[in-house]
């Protein structure tokens, strides 16, 4: 196996080191300033994108750094999920620069979910209009009243009624809910007389426009509401759609979800380790700048420890991630299944880690918004429960390994 960056993604990676350079890490505070002003509002009729956001949107666009996670040279870049790795990881030092890409969550999912298994008509109505960046979408799988962490719990209806579709049911922790841009949802239910367990569910597409689709509320996260995107609560009460919005077909939720999660979970791991690498770039430099008791913060207590400790970590992280994605583009995510697991627990808990760290050595300013690290500490804390908890990665893990040993 081979990790080097291929040509092709070595020269995308210069162009978007020196696009973010130039556009993103200048425009950095001033977005988070913006947002600020949304923040401790749940109103999220009231959340507006920054002004600046279409116009940088445009230039990627221009430079041809849109939709770089697609596997496919029409419509993206054409790149393997190895190739996409390092790009993901870059986006990842500045938070949530993936969406000027057009290359964020839960958008990517749902394009690949699309592009992978829609109908020409879906494609032609949703996928086309994601793909140009002029509406946004969002996953609708979580659910209050049940566990989510075992899929298989999932309520809401999905139930065939003639030439359409009626969904009913509650959703939450449904990402990107508040953005003023969001148009459609993929709804993950449950379907009568489908029969095994991993065979109940079906996958459907629902304008949020419909009658019988409400946003009850979104929902802070550490106090924050994540605006202008948010992740809110949404319930759909006798919501009809057309049978032609049925992704698939009837039963094929759950196969569609594991071809959707896998490359999502490379997405979100390597950008995971760009903002621990951000992180400790910041760690490094304060300890060099900041002097106490006579000495740099660097050489004080365990800090130089502290410091190799990250290292460590982030290079382990970026190894089994970078292995994960050349396993799922050498056989497919079906039989990379412990890989993708194994990356989804380690990649968030170095990011938390490592972002801790970086916090300590900052003193009272690392908790603040003048730097990025209480963002990466509130994706990674959230990101161990999003996709899936670790402890369902874990035993996701021990099953195949301990099924290596039954005879």
């Amino acid at each position: 196996m081979d990790f080097n960056n291929t040509p092709r993604s070595a020269e995308l990676l210069q162009q978007l080191r020196l696009f973010m350079q130039e556009n993103l890490y200048p425009f950095e505070q001033e977005l988070v300033a913006y947002h600020e002003q949304h923040n401790l509002s749940a109103d999220w009729k009231t959340w507006s994108e920054h002004p600046k956001l279409a116009e940088l949107k445009q230039k990627a666009k221009a430079a041809g750094l849109w939709n770089l996670f697609l596997p496919d040279s029409k419509l993206g870049q054409g790149l393997s999920t190895i190739e996409y790795a390092p790009l993901a990881e870059e986006m990842g030092k500045v938070y949530n620069a993936a969406e000027v890409f057009n290359c964020n969550a839960p958008d990517t999912g749902n394009m690949e979910v699309l592009f992978h298994f829609g109908s020409d008509e879906q494609k032609k109505q949703w996928l086309e209009p994601m793909l140009a960046g002029t509406i946004k979408s969002v996953f609708c799988m979580t659910e209050p009243d049940v566990a989510s962490s075992d899929a298989t719990n999932i309520e809401t209806s999905i139930e065939p009624d003639g030439d359409e579709i009626v969904i009913n049911g509650t959703k939450w922790w449904t990402t990107g809910l508040g953005h003023p841009h969001a148009k459609i949802a993929i709804v993950m239910g449950k379907t009568k007389g489908t029969e095994e367990r991993h065979q109940q569910h079906s996958m459907v597409l629902v304008p949020l426009e419909t009658a019988g689709v409400t946003i009850k509320r979104m929902l802070p996260t550490f106090g924050a509401f994540d605006a202008p995107a948010g992740h809110g609560e949404v319930s759909f009460e006798n919501v009809r759609v057309p049978k032609a919005n049925l992704i698939l077909k009837f039963g094929a939720g759950f196969a569609i979800a594991q071809g959707r999660l896998g490359p999502g979970r490379i997405h979100h791991c390597m950008r995971c380790i760009g903002a621990a690498e951000r992180a400790l770039e910041l760690m490094i430099k304060r300890g060099n700048e900041r002097v106490a008791f006579g000495k740099p913060l660097n050489k004080l207590g365990g800090n130089a420890e502290r410091i190799a400790d990250a290292r460590i970590g982030i290079d382990q992280a970026r190894l089994l991630t970078h292995y994960a994605a050349w396993k799922i583009d050498a056989v497919g995510v079906k039989h990379s299944m412990t890989e993708i697991s194994a990356i989804k627990v380690v990649a968030p808990q170095v990011l938390q880690q490592v972002t801790d760290m970086a916090m300590q050595m900052h003193g009272g300013v690392g908790l603040s918004t003048d730097f990025p690290l209480s963002s990466f500490f509130l994706q990674a804390r959230a990101l161990r429960l999003a996709d899936g908890p670790d402890e369902v990665h874990k035993g996701v893990i021990s099953k195949i390994e301990i099924g290596k040993h039954l005879h």
